[in-house]
C-alpha cells in the first residue's frame, strides 16, 4: 500500500470530497471495503479497465495529521493479458495518474520526489 500527501495546504477532503464516487468513476464499481490501518479504504475487485486485477483507494486517516491517499493497484501478469487487454495498459497508466493528480494535486514527477524525501528522512544516521 502507497500512502500519499497532498499539497501544502491543501486536504483530501477538500480535493475529493466524495471518495466513494470519485474511486467509481475512475476504476469501476466498489465491490466492499478493507481496513487499513484504522482507516476503512474502497475495494474495486473487478476494475473496468482488464490491466487491473483490483484496486483498494481512500483516505488514510491519522490523528494530528492531515489525511493521506492511501491506494494499492494490482495489475495482471502482463503474459496473461490478451492483444486488446495489452492496448488497455495505455489507458490503465493515464487512470492511475489522473486519479493521483485530482487526489494530491501533485503530477507523477512531483510524486516521486516527495516519495524520495520520505525514504531519505526515513534513513538511519551512520
Amino acid at each position: 500500500m502507497k500512502e500519499y500527501k497532498m499539497r501544502r495546504g491543501e486536504t483530501l477532503e477538500d480535493r475529493i470530497p466524495d471518495m466513494k464516487s470519485t474511486v467509481e468513476e475512475y476504476f469501476g464499481p466498489i465491490s466492499g471495503t478493507m481496513e487499513y490501518k484504522g482507516s476503512d479504504l474502497y475495494v474495486v475487485e473487478e476494475p473496468q479497465n482488464p490491466v487491473f486485477e483490483r484496486i483498494v483507494a481512500g483516505a488514510v486517516s491519522y490523528s494530528g495529521k492531515k489525511d493521506r491517499l492511501g491506494v494499492e493497484f494490482e495489475e495482471r501478469d502482463p503474459t496473461e493479458l490478451s492483444p486488446d487487454d495489452l492496448e488497455a495498459a495505455g489507458d490503465a497508466v493515464d487512470a492511475k495518474n489522473d486519479f493521483l493528480l485530482e487526489a494530491t494535486g501533485r503530477d507523477a514527477k512531483s510524486r516521486r520526489d516527495s516519495m524520495k524525501r520520505d525514504v531519505e528522512d526515513d534513513a538511519p544516521d551512520y
